[in-house]
Formats: C-alpha cells, structure tokens, sequence
C-alpha cells in the first residue's frame, strides 16, 4: 500500500489538529504540508511500533518541535482576541498539545505519549493542567439532574471542585424544568432515569428546545442512548463513573461546545 493510500484516511484529522493547535487555517495546513513533504523525501519515516495514525501525529510533532515558536506567533496574530482558538492558544504549548491530542483527536493518554515521545504520566499530568486553565476560564453555572441523593452529592462536589457553581439541583423531568425556568444553566448534567419513573432524556430534549447549553449524561443505561437510531450524545459516561473522568469530560464539554464558541467570537 503506497503512503498516501495509507495516510489518506487520516489527513483530514491531522489538519484538524495542527488548526486548532496553531489558531490558523493556513499555518496549520502548512505544517501538515511540511510533514508530508518530509515523509515523501524520506527525512521522516512512520514508525513501525506505532499504528499509521499515531505515527503520523508523530512526525507531525517532530516537525512541530523544530519550528513551533515561529509558527505558533503567526497563529497568535491570525486569531480574534477571545474565539476558542485564542483560548487554546493562552494554554502552554506542551499541555495544549496533549489536551487536544485527547479531547479533540480521541488518542488515549498513552497513544498521546507516544505522539509526543513523553511519559504517559508526564502526559497526563500536562492534561490535568490544560484542564485546570480550561476550568477557570470557562467557570458556569451548573444544572445537575439526579435522583440518587449520594451521587447527586459526588457530582456536585466534582463540579465545585472545577470552580463551577451549581445553581440547580432535580430528581424530575418537571423539577429539571422548574429549576432552568428560575436560572439558566451553562451546563446540564443529567441522569436518565429520575425518581418519578420520568425520562432525563425527555428532560434535556425539553431544555434544549430553548437552551442552546452542553449535556453531559451520567447513566447506569448508556444502552438507551446509545441505539444508533438518532444522534448519541457526545458525552455520555457510565456509573460507576471515576472523578476524573467527569471533570475530563466537564472541561471537554465547555470547551468545544459551539455556543460557547460564537459567544466567544
């Protein structure tokens, strides 16, 4: 299979990345560009030890190490001062770079490592700080619909704990409506099945009709929403679920939402 036969599924992906990580179109598009080209002439070649996708990240941070700086300051003057971009750009380059390897890119801590030729620890340590960033900036109000009084406590300590104020608590479809009437939430996290036997689906469909906000479902019957039968949640995390995994998610959701992007713009 010839090398673009085998990197053409992923190109896509990786000039999405090299945008997001430079602030730029153009300077993204050139860097990939000068991956490729480097590839062609054999000055780089994919490692055999990784998968064709990690590898390609891989030179393309090789690439990026020698020449970052530069690039980096034309993504600084391209950008509008306060768009998502602009905010990733405020996050130090290495944890900005793992930060979007595994929230944006789907690599996990370990293939992120590889990619970044670090400790999978080191990685995961750069991630929890560009969360940290994230979180201080992006701090909201949130709704937490929950039913189980201990879990809904968990929830709202971990979304304390991101400097998040929860302004709303319900065990109901009709409470979950009740609290976003009194106080719009900029983020909802919902359970799916509520005290009175209602639906957190119907709940967060209902909101949503009026509320363009981020959703994260914390469920014990991801089954339910996972059917392929309409469009799944971005975020959906199982009980048990791990603290950590709830605050990667928080800061993921804030972050990318589309809303929070126009209103940044």
């Amino acid at each position: 299979m010839s090398l673009l036969a085998r990197l053409a599924p992923h190109l896509p992906y990786v000039r999405r990345y090299a945008r997001a990580l430079t602030g730029d179109q153009s300077t993204g598009d050139n860097y990939v560009r000068v991956a490729l080209e480097a590839l062609a002439a054999g000055e780089q070649q994919l490692s055999s030890d990784m998968t064709p996708r990690v590898a390609l990240y891989h030179v393309f941070h090789a690439i990026w190490s020698s020449t970052g700086a530069q690039l980096e300051s034309g993504g600084l003057e391209t950008t509008g001062g306060g768009d998502a971009s602009q905010r990733l750009l405020r996050i130090a380059p290495r944890s900005r770079q793992a930060f979007l390897l595994t929230a944006l890119e789907g690599f996990t801590p370990s293939e992120a490592a590889q990619i970044l030729s670090a400790d999978p620890r080191d990685v995961e340590r750069l991630i929890a700080d560009a969360q940290a960033d994230i979180d201080a900036e992006l701090a909201t109000d949130v709704l937490v619909i929950e039913d189980e009084a201990i879990i809904s406590a968990d929830i709202q300590s971990l979304v304390q704990e991101l400097g998040h104020r929860v302004t709303g608590t319900a065990t109901t479809h009709d409470e979950a409506i009740d609290a976003v009437a009194r106080h719009k939430p900029g983020l909802v996290l919902a359970d799916i099945q509520l005290a009175d036997g209602s639906s957190g689906i119907d709940a967060v469909k209902d909101i949503l009709k009026t509320l363009d906000v981020p959703v994260i479902f914390i469920t014990a019957f991801p089954e339910r929403l996972l059917t392929g039968e309409r469009p799944e949640p971005t975020f959906l995390i199982t009980k048990p679920f791990q603290p950590e995994t709830v605050k990667a998610a928080i800061s993921q959701a804030l972050f990318f939402h589309p809303s929070r992007q126009k209103q940044a713009a």
